[in-house]
């Protein structure tokens, strides 16, 4: 694909948002399931994970959105702490779901407008627990699970980035 090429599939997506911005905002999700052995399935709907373009950026939807895999590691990761922490515990789960949603707006990452910003505006991490754990056995387990996810806590108090790059010449 070609910047021209690029450029044409995102020109009308960009008019759309500049027109209406309401189309721009689009929710994301992520869902994922405790398993055997500190387990999380993560239910992504592709049959390969390859990352490409949103479709609200002009993608395929062939190809995973990275923004929709970063839910889906945020999902992975409270899902196989929950699981740690609650065999740790020894609060048994029948069975758990952890769900994870963001709103992301377009506009910024297309470049439509300075005065949004790129990535997820908010992020809701949501747990539905089978379990006869007490009130506050669920308390300590969730907010366990804050404290030792890894995704959850990156998100939460961004790590520093370091970008850096070389040339390779052939």
């Amino acid at each position: 694909m070609t910047a021209d090429d690029l450029r044409s599939l995102q020109a009308p997506l960009k008019a759309q948002y500049r027109e209406r911005p309401e189309t721009a905002l689009v929710t994301l999700s992520a869902e994922g399931r405790i398993g055997e052995n500190m387990t999380c399935k993560i239910e992504t709907g592709k049959a390969r994970v390859e990352a490409g373009l949103h479709p609200a950026t002009g993608g395929d939807g062939q190809s995973a959105c990275s923004a929709d895999m970063l839910l889906e590691a945020l999902v992975g990761c409270a899902g196989v702490t929950l699981s740690a922490v609650a065999t740790a515990l020894n609060i048994p789960l029948r069975g758990a779901t952890v769900t994870a949603e963001g709103d992301l707006d377009f506009r910024g990452t297309l470049g439509v407008s300075k005065d949004v910003p790129v990535g997820f505006k908010e992020i809701r991490l949501n747990f539905d627990l089978d379990t006869d754990a007490t009130d506050e056995q669920v308390a300590t387990l969730i907010r366990l699970v804050e404290r030792y996810c890894v995704v959850y806590q990156t998100l939460s108090q961004p790590a520093l980035i370091s970008v850096l790059h070389r040339g390779i010449s052939r």
